[in-house]
């Protein structure tokens, strides 16, 4: 297969088993799911995902019209705080809109009661995450969800559900630790309401993944309470789904050996500096998801280079890893787990070259281009 490079390249084939996992989960409870737009986004494979999901979450205006015009079904949205002008856009997209406090729903009730189905964030002060707090929705001083105690004395009339999230690549028994949180919390205020929504980093699709305890919660807290779960997974779904291609322009020796690539970290995969996120990689070859124990750890094989991108941020680094052969300028590498949190973060800092979007099926052998980005697209964001 002749790649460009750099490019973000998506299997369809995988997309799609995915997919069949998580209405797999919505045929066992009849919750329902929405793609958490935040992770992935890449619409021109919304009728496939619009075949299996509910519809979308989105934290914008403008994700939400794109959840909308493309993807079709409910368009849910939470953002930790509106303008008058966001709720106005957003009413013309969504379904449901939740709101981070009761500062906000008091305000805006009178603009939204009746419109659309509301609902608040709540935090039930559990984190179950260790070392990303940047990701911890229950970190000390979290600006995310409404906690307890403040709503003592708050009347619930006009909202008719509960959102929390609070994991981030997580599995079933920390949505289960979760569960048990808000039910001691807020169990008082379920009964009566129409739906709860358990949010997103749910690691549904991950090898090993407890889907009977997922589905067990799900099954229990809808009977026992007579309402509608939601989920609302972004990386679930595109979970080892695409690639970036990239190229070794340069090998440079600092004390060690450094291969210039002709990709951005910071730009491309912003999630390996701020996760921090350790991507495995490989030499390109004809199957583009056979790793073949490539770009290992350092000093696992005999030849270490330091993974470097193009612009001029000093950090613009990707990882150390070793191979079996030398590397030389020319060779393409390729990066594995590219497709979610990837296309929806980069930017275009430095004007280093975009990386073109494609989708491939590995069933069918169908490969299409996607999107090409040119200097136009750098120059319009621009002033």
């Amino acid at each position: 297969m002749s790649l460009p490079c750099p490019a973000f390249i998506v299997d369809q084939a995988r997309v799609r088993h995915n997919l069949e996992l998580l209405a797999s989960v919505k045929k066992r409870t009849g919750c329902r799911i929405l793609l958490a737009l935040k992770g992935f986004s890449m619409w021109h494979l919304a009728p496939l995902i619009s075949e299996y999901l509910d519809g979308t979450c989105a934290s914008s205006p403008w994700e939400a019209r794109l959840g909308h015009e493309e993807f079709g079904g409910e368009v849910h949205a939470f953002a930790a705080a509106y303008s008058k002008d966001d709720l106005h856009a957003l009413l013309r997209s969504c379904q449901h809109i939740n709101f981070n406090s009761f500062g906000q729903w008091q305000r805006f009730r009178p603009l939204v009661e009746g419109r659309v189905s509301c609902g608040l964030r709540i935090n039930p002060q559990c984190s179950t995450q260790e070392g990303h707090a940047i990701y911890d929705p229950c970190a000390p001083h979290s600006r995310l969800g409404i906690i307890r105690r403040h709503f003592d004395g708050q009347d619930l009339a006009g909202i008719s559900g509960l959102h929390f999230h609070t994991l981030c690549e997580q599995d079933a028994g920390d949505l289960a630790t979760t569960v048990k949180a808000v039910e001691e919390q807020f169990g008082e205020f379920l009964p009566g309401l129409a739906w709860l929504n358990f949010g997103g980093g749910h690691h549904i699709t991950r090898p090993g993944y407890d889907i009977d305890l997922l589905c067990s919660l799900i099954t229990r807290i809808q009977r026992q309470y007579n309402l509608q779960v939601y989920l609302e997974p972004g990386e679930a779904v595109a979970l080892n789904t695409g690639v970036l291609t990239a190229e070794v322009l340069d090998i440079i020796d600092n004390g060690m050996d450094i291969a210039i690539l002709n990709i951005s970290c910071t730009a491309h995969m912003p999630d390996v500096l701020e996760m921090p996120y350790r991507p495995r990689v490989w030499r390109a070859r004809t199957d583009l998801f056979d790793d073949q124990a490539e770009g290992a750890s350092p000093g696992t094989h005999p030849h270490t280079y330091r993974l470097a991108g193009l612009s001029c941020l000093a950090g613009d680094v990707i990882g150390d890893y070793s191979f079996t052969s030398p590397l030389k300028s020319g060779d393409r590498l390729v990066f594995a787990d590219m497709a979610h949190y990837t296309m929806v973060k980069t930017t275009m800092f430095n004007g280093v070259h975009h990386p073109t979007l494609m989708v491939i099926d590995s069933e069918t052998g169908n490969t299409e281009t996607v999107r090409v980005f040119d200097y136009d697209d750098f120059k319009q964001r621009l002033s």
